[in-house]
């Protein structure tokens, strides 16, 4: 595990990397599995290894709206916090490419604030990515049109993929962006017509 860690989170100190490999589990999950859920306590924070994550934000009706990606040699800030805190989770987590985690047992985080200089930074620059990350999506809902909100969210997902064809059904975007799918499907063909993208039938192509 030492080598994968130090490839994926090359700023950990080798005193860290020792006292992970010590303390720390490496478990993995499948695609589809829901690794965390809105309204359960928090015991470990998780570091990814590989996969993908997504995190979402849940209303009380269960309706879900795409927050983020958790990706490689990342963790999940609003987690760091809840834990932290003992509070309940906010968000729920879903595995949407097979991932390894590292799961960092909650009366750690503390200890290792103190101790280790590499995760005391390695936690308060998650806390400021992630926060700038989450006012692009709040500037995304509270100042575009839907049609720029559908924008942002495909450029959003290429870039956390790396590629143009994106594997995302109509529905799915619909909703992550909390809207109907037949508003999703009528802007698609709209950015299709203006050659920002090209609707294929199991993906979508972004051509801009």
């Amino acid at each position: 595990m030492n080598d994968i860690l130090k490839k994926k989170f090359p700023s950990f100190s080798n005193a860290l990397l020792i006292d992970i490999n010590t303390n720390a589990l490496q478990q993995s999950f499948a695609a589809g599995d829901v690794i965390m859920r809105t309204g359960q306590y928090i015991k470990n924070t998780v570091l990814v290894l590989s996969g993908k994550i997504k995190i979402y934000r849940e209303d009380e009706e269960g309706s879900e709206f795409f927050m983020y990606y958790l990706q490689p040699g990342q963790a999940c800030a609003i987690s760091m916090i809840c834990a932290t805190k003992n509070q309940k989770s906010q968000i729920m987590a879903k595995v949407v490419e097979d991932v390894e985690l590292i799961m960092v047992p909650l009366q750690l985080m503390d200890k290792w604030m103190m101790q280790h200089r590499s995760w005391y930074e390695f936690v308060i620059d998650t806390y400021r990515s992630r926060f700038e990350e989450v006012l692009d999506v709040i500037d995304s809902i509270a100042f575009r049109a839907m049609d720029e909100r559908l924008e942002f969210y495909l450029k959003r997902h290429r870039d956390a993929c790396d590629c143009d064809d994106l594997k995302l059904s109509h529905q799915e975007i619909a909703s992550e962006l909390n809207t109907s799918r037949e508003v999703i499907s009528r802007l698609l063909k709209k950015l299709e017509q203006r050659g920002v993208l090209k609707m294929h039938r199991n993906n979508i192509e972004l051509l801009k």
